[in-house]
């Protein structure tokens, strides 16, 4: 018999392990494996950076747009308060109407009324807020009112309410 006492039986699992751990030591798999493993480091490496750069581009759009923004919505306040034409939505305009406020929805305001403020360029509840007293009375004028109709009406009070959102006190108060 080949292998009959305790000893040859330890001495063949030793041969055993030694073997397998030789074949593994001199096998080239591990050396793919660290192949792929440093492939997929610099892949996520690279994947990193571009987020990096893709999240500095995204800071810089929006400090462009905050600052068009509010470059935009300077213009039109300024501009209604001296009733000029030039007021226009810091949403900009579009063809189904988008970038107006409804302004039919402050008391003294109708369809018609409301018409004749968007020609004059007042189409939001901001540029109806920041209106100043010659600039109401410049747009009474226009509109043929009496004077001291809109701030009897107190419009300015009312697109306040409306542009914050406050649509139940603008109900209490004004409706």
């Amino acid at each position: 018999m080949l292998f009959s006492t305790p000893t040859q039986f330890a001495v063949l699992a030793l041969c055993l392990i030694a073997g397998w751990l030789f074949g593994l030591a001199s096998h080239p798999g591990g050396r793919k494996w660290k192949e792929r493993l440093r492939a997929e480091e610099a892949a996520h490496r690279a994947t990193r950076d571009e987020i990096a750069v893709r999240d500095t581009r995204l800071a810089e759009l929006e400090r462009d747009r905050e600052r068009w923004t509010t470059s935009q919505t300077v213009a039109p306040v300024a501009a209604a308060g001296v009733g000029t034409a030039a007021a226009t939505s810091s949403r900009g305009g579009g063809f189904f109407g988008w970038g107006r406020d409804n302004l039919s929805r402050i008391r003294g305001i109708d369809e018609h009324t409301e018409q004749q403020l968007r020609q004059d360029g007042i189409k939001t509840y901001a540029a109806i807020e920041a209106l100043t007293p010659e600039g109401e009375a410049d747009l009474e004028q226009r509109l043929g009112f009496g004077r001291g109709r809109i701030a009897q009406q107190q419009w300015r009070e009312q697109a306040a309410l409306l542009r914050e959102g406050h649509d139940d006190d603008h109900g209490r108060r004004f409706v």
